[in-house]
């Protein structure tokens, strides 16, 4: 029988996720003004990265404890997450505006990683070797977006801006570790409480990482997405939720295969891959924007992946 604290873990979950998730855009919106850099650069690095380091935590755990299947069910999961359940939610407080010129090379990249993976995992298992390939993709995909960045600041636009002085750097620095801290804090309480009640039940090992450690570990994106979009800034959204699914692809899974080899069914990784392109078709733009109907449609898919990828488990 599941416990009375499980349930007192995940209610605990829900403050902390607020809290931590203002002072976390509070945090990236100061930090690129401070380093005059696009805020949707700094989403799809800084704000990505920080908001999958609980998908990290939990696949390099899982893979260092003998259970590498619940890593690699979370990273996979948790993309599907990030666009189905998140962008789709999102979508309903109105529609989204979106630059397609902006997104098109990480969305290029986001629809080829977890065609990669599945390729990979086809003899059944992903190994050593395997995750060292996906690492290698990652590394090229931050060395072009650290030349990205570089190249801005190089720009006269920003040469002349630097004569002004910059925004307190410290201190949105700070707030951002803060709001950081607090949002992996809700995400580990939400992680605990539902699996504990979900293994309770009985529930099969990947299920759980693809459903329930999923959208727990991927609650600082929600949370910040949410808070983006009533705060007027959607870039920080989108680009948070796209190099988020690029980090768990590519680094998180990666990381996890070298460190110990991962069986993977086929079958299971079919689902979350399958749902994971089709989320990803769902966001692309037209006419520069994803109306509130495209968000009922993210919503309905990931429906379909918790359906799916319990009956492939059975």
């Amino acid at each position: 029988m599941p416990q009375p604290t499980d349930l007192l873990l995940l209610l605990a979950a829900v403050p902390a996720a607020a809290l931590g998730g203002a002072a976390f855009l509070q945090g990236v919106v100061g930090v690129a003004a401070g380093l005059r850099l696009p805020r949707l650069l700094v989403a799809m690095t800084l704000a990505a990265f920080a908001t999958s380091s609980p998908e990290l935590t939990v696949s390099g755990l899982a893979a260092w404890s003998g259970r590498p299947g619940i890593g690699l069910g979370d990273a996979l999961g948790s993309n599907v997450v990030n666009l189905g359940l998140v962008l789709g939610s999102a979508l309903l407080l109105g529609p989204l505006a979106v630059e397609p010129r902006e997104i098109r090379r990480d969305w290029l990249l986001a629809l080829a990683v977890p065609v990669l993976t599945l390729v990979l995992a086809l003899d059944g298992e992903l190994s050593r070797g395997d995750g060292a390939w996906l690492l290698a993709v990652f590394a090229a995909w931050a060395a072009w977006l650290t030349r990205l960045a570089l190249r801005h600041r190089r720009s006269p636009r920003i040469a002349a801006a630097e004569e002004s002085p910059p925004p307190a750097l410290p201190l949105a620095l700070l707030r951002l570790l803060a709001g950081l801290a607090g949002l992996l804090l809700a995400g580990r309480l939400f992680v605990v409480g539902a699996t504990g009640i979900a293994t309770a039940l009985g529930v099969h090992a990947y299920v759980i990482g693809a459903t329930l450690v999923s959208a727990g570990t991927s609650l600082p994106e929600w949370v910040t997405v949410l808070l983006a979009r009533r705060r007027g800034h959607d870039e920080i959204g989108v680009g948070t939720l796209l190099g988020s699914n690029l980090f768990n692809g590519l680094a998180v899974v990666g990381l996890a295969a070298s460190m110990r080899p991962i069986r993977a069914s086929p079958r299971e990784v079919g689902v979350a891959v399958g749902f994971g392109l089709l989320t990803l078709v769902l966001v692309l733009p037209r006419r520069g924007a994803l109306s509130r109907r495209r968000g009922v449609a993210l919503l309905l898919a990931y429906a379909g992946f918790i359906v799916a990828t319990a009956v492939a488990a059975v």
